[in-house]
């Protein structure tokens, strides 16, 4: 009872690199510093998909990188919210002349994008609030019919 509570009322996103310099995941990275402390704003991050309400990508899809991430996609629960993060995962950036698919939207619907080489951790924190009230209406939306 007492983890649905704070389920409810928290944000769970997962990181994915795919294929990237990890320059952003260095900036995501910094989001959980004392400086920004997304934990401050019911932010956490997991490992596993499935127990995220946002996927984080990183980097161009590189081509190993694209059926995986359709199954990560495919493992996260509704509402399946995906956050673009930085130019690579937004259109390959400086590896788009590469082995790489393109921007993360080629394989999987996005629902919000940061652009930046890398984009700032406030950046990354705003997207991620801005993305987060659909979550979580979904996400209640779910347990209330589960309930009825």
């Amino acid at each position: 009872m007492i983890k649905e509570f704070f389920r409810k009322r928290s944000i769970h996103v997962c990181v994915v690199n795919t294929g990237g310099c990890n320059g952003c995941d260095i900036e995501i990275v910094s989001c959980l510093a004392p400086r920004y402390d997304i934990e401050q704003y019911g932010i956490y991050v997991h490992n596993n998909p499935r127990e995220a309400d946002v996927l984080l990508i990183t980097g161009p899809v590189t081509l190993q990188w694209a059926e995986r991430l359709k199954e990560i996609y495919e493992k996260t629960p509704e509402p399946k919210v995906v956050v673009a993060v930085g130019a690579c995962a937004l259109s390959g950036g400086i590896f788009k002349e590469g082995h790489v698919v393109g921007g993360v939207h080629k394989v999987i619907p996005v629902d919000a994008k940061i652009p930046g080489c890398p984009p700032r951790p406030s950046e990354i924190i705003e997207a991620v609030l801005k993305v987060a009230p659909k979550a979580i209406a979904m996400r209640e939306k779910k347990l209330k019919n589960k309930d009825e």
